[in-house]
């Protein structure tokens, strides 16, 4: 899976499937992409090839322990963040950058207590009013890359 930002200086590619991706409709997420929520897929950083330069721009976050939003320097799309949680090792990459997002659609949608009310979900796919539990969603496969992504770091 390929992406990039508008004006082309920056491209990136996913070398695997990202091992989750999450709609999150929170205020947060809400006003720093000025929609209605943000789908973000989770990949490994080191997973992730990156050509051009980007800047990294740190921001407050509900959970008090910011993010790391990287854009193009150029047109200052956001292509990705990293969260306090899993910080650089792992890249929220924003799906709407993606060549094709069609191919990332949201596996869970979470902080739906503050979902616009006009967003109507079909019920297909897993809602949680706040966050939920990796161990009760995330496919093991997926929750065996993440437990690799953490060893690889400790490694280093």
């Amino acid at each position: 899976m390929q992406g990039g930002c508008t004006c082309g200086a920056v491209r990136y590619r996913m070398t695997e499937a990202p091992m989750f991706v999450n709609c999150c409709h929170c205020s947060w997420c809400q006003r720093e992409t000025g929609s209605a929520f943000a789908l973000n897929a989770i990949i490994e950083t080191d997973r992730l090839e990156v050509t051009g330069a980007v800047e990294r721009i740190g921001l407050p976050s509900a959970s008090g322990k910011g993010q790391e939003v990287v854009r193009c320097p150029a047109c200052k799309v956001a292509l990705y963040s990293h969260y306090a949680g899993a910080g650089r090792l792992a890249a929220f990459v924003r799906v709407g950058t993606l060549d094709h997002p069609a191919t990332c659609p949201p596996q869970v949608h979470i902080y739906t207590a503050t979902k616009l009310p006009w967003v109507v979900l079909d019920g297909t796919v897993p809602e949680f009013d706040g966050y939920y539990s990796l161990r009760d969603i995330w496919p093991a496969a997926a929750q065996a890359r993440r437990e690799a992504m953490k060893a690889r770091a400790a490694q280093t």
